[in-house]
């Protein structure tokens, strides 16, 4: 029995991390940092640089697990049941190594190595809606802080009493996106609210949109004459050079009415490249979503993405809990949720993405 389970992990392992694509992607990047203009795209170079380390380091956990394995196996076919309760005890401390591991391996998807871009929007509920969007910015602050990843604010536009009305950010680390795209969608706050006099239970809507910084990784050409370029002075606490000139840069894609700003740079160059690079993966998720819907369409499931199709609830008030309406997953520990928490969520959310 042992032997057969041995065998069975060992067969998983390798399946789920993919480790022959993995090499062969590991020795396509070490080629490619080899050439003279590699270090010219710094924004390219870092992300190949992260996604190299990432999966050498999978690499070198597959390698040991693979070795611990085969160890257990021999053992097992020398010994038998002379030392069954030893060798099941090291089984059970590889398995249990492995399911920590096991949802990583889970990415698949074109884009799931790929850095994020996250836009959060305030919805319906007013000043509660835009102080929900700030609640949220902070809770993927803390997420991306806990992944160790690296994060900008491209662009924060602040409430009228308070919260904020939008936010972008850049988030770069290993598989971003892959972690991310799990949050992209409505979330909703039912709660007593704080800006009411009379203390009434209130629900907000917040949209959270995720997308995966494509890079030069597909080439999108965008006609001059389809883009407004404005500069403007950027907002926030001040400093050398900010909000004494027009650093700040919004673009305008016409055919679209797509819009991205950045205001994080102190040059307005800067801020134009990082606008760029937003809003040509805003364009390459159109194409795809758009792509998308017309298969859905054509199964008959399309479902327009409206605010009552909220992909997860936070309750307050009368009681604590938050639920993802996609997986059914839920916990009453909102606080931890808020603080940043979310990997139970994640993986719920990939597993079920996998099944579909």
């Amino acid at each position: 029995m042992i032997l057969m389970r041995l065998h069975g992990v060992f067969k998983s392992v390798g399946g789920y991390f993919d480790i022959e694509v993995r090499k062969k992607r590991i020795a396509t990047i070490e080629q490619e940092m080899t050439k003279e203009n590699f270090w010219n795209d710094s924004h390219h170079a870092r992300t190949l640089g992260q996604e190299l380390a990432y999966d050498k380091e999978v690499v070198t956990l597959w390698d040991r697990m693979e070795d611990d394995c085969q160890a257990l196996l021999e053992m097992a076919r020398t010994y038998g049941q002379e030392n069954s309760d030893q060798i099941q005890q090291q089984f059970e401390t590889l398995r249990t190594e492995f399911e920590e591991h096991e949802f990583q391996a889970l990415f698949s998807g074109e884009y799931d190595h790929n850095n994020a871009m996250i836009a959060i929007h305030a919805g319906t509920g007013g000043v509660d809606a835009m102080d929900w969007a700030d609640m949220l910015l902070r809770m993927y602050l803390r997420f991306c802080e806990q992944q160790k990843w690296t994060v900008r604010i491209l662009d924060k536009q602040q409430g009228g009493e308070a919260g904020i009305k939008s936010a972008t950010l850049e988030v770069v680390g290993p598989y971003a996106y892959g972690y991310l795209q799990a949050e992209a969608g409505v979330h909703r706050l039912v709660r007593i609210s704080p800006f009411d006099g009379e203390k009434l239970r209130q629900t907000s809507f917040a949209l959270v949109e995720v997308i995966p910084d494509v890079g030069t990784q597909h080439e999108i050409h965008i006609a001059t004459d389809d883009m407004r370029i404005d500069t403007y002075r950027a907002g926030g606490k001040g400093g050398q050079g900010v909000n004494t000139t027009d650093s700040a840069v919004r673009i305008t894609h016409i055919p679209t009415g797509i819009v991205v700003t950045c205001q994080n740079e102190r040059s307005q160059l800067q801020n134009k490249e990082t606008a760029m690079r937003y809003l040509k993966a805003k364009l390459h998720q159109l194409s795809l979503t758009q792509k998308e819907e017309e298969r859905q369409q054509l199964r008959g499931e399309y479902h327009e993405a409206a605010w009552g199709n909220q992909i997860r609830s936070y309750v307050l008030n009368p009681y604590k809990m938050v639920k993802d309406h996609r997986t059914n997953y839920e916990t009453d520990q909102i606080q931890d949720v808020l603080d940043g928490s979310l990997l139970p969520f994640i993986e719920e959310y990939i597993k079920w993405r996998r099944k579909q």
